[in-house]
């Protein structure tokens, strides 16, 4: 039992300490102190340690020797590595996910996509972007291969917050409803084509962000 509530606790810790990193909360470079973070949470050094871990895993924070643990940084050269990656697993996971997709998960996603149309703000569209890529994928069954693209997607909003905080306008996302109009068909080598070229103009497109910051195209 205590094995379990230390689990949760530290999954909780992680998502926390990630959710704050990828919106610019805690910045690059900056020391995650054990103590601090164990006392906001009520725990032991046990779980926040293994927290850290996860945010090691998912290139969000970097231990090093003497110096503790710190916020990773990150600059736009890692965009078009983290964009490869989604598109490789993203299409692999549909291949699978495809035959077991139900016309209400594609209701969901298209849901999600409307949602995302209409977001006024970066962080609502994040959400929505990334409800219907899991909508779609998830039905795969492959749990190793979803937490290595949640994961991603994490980077990815790390990038997208970095070059959105402001300047947002809301835009359609053509993309999402020729994958679903694929897949509703039936045609999944369609749907991963599309899909494949949707996410790698995430990190291929060199989009400048307002303010003369980099950004890039959304995925």
């Amino acid at each position: 039992m205590r094995a379990k509530s230390e689990e949760t606790l530290t999954a909780r810790i992680a998502r926390v300490l990630a959710d704050r990193i990828i919106a610019g909360e805690i910045l690059p470079g900056a020391r995650l102190r054990q103590d601090h973070i164990a006392e906001e949470f009520g725990a032991s050094h046990v779980p926040v340690r293994e927290a850290f871990r996860r945010l090691e895993a998912q290139g969000l924070a970097v231990s090093e020797p003497r110096r503790g643990v710190r916020v990773a940084a990150f600059d736009t050269s890692e965009l078009r590595e983290v964009a490869e990656m989604r598109a490789a697993l993203e299409v692999l996971a549909l291949r699978h996910a495809a035959p077991h997709l139900t016309s209400a998960v594609l209701d969901a996603a298209e849901e999600a996509t409307r949602a995302g149309d209409e977001s006024h703000e970066v962080r609502a569209w994040e959400e929505a972007n990334r409800r219907f890529h899991r909508l779609i994928v998830e039905p795969c069954a492959m749990p190793r291969l979803l937490a290595t693209i949640d994961d991603l997607h994490a980077a990815s909003a790390r990038f997208l917050f970095s070059a959105w905080q402001t300047g947002w306008e809301r835009r359609t996302d053509h993309d999402h409803r020729a994958i679903l109009a694929a897949l509703r068909k039936g045609d999944t080598e369609a749907a991963c084509a599309t899909l494949a070229r949707h996410v790698q103009r995430a990190g291929y497109r060199g989009a400048q962000a307002p303010g003369g910051r980099v950004g890039f195209a959304l995925g």
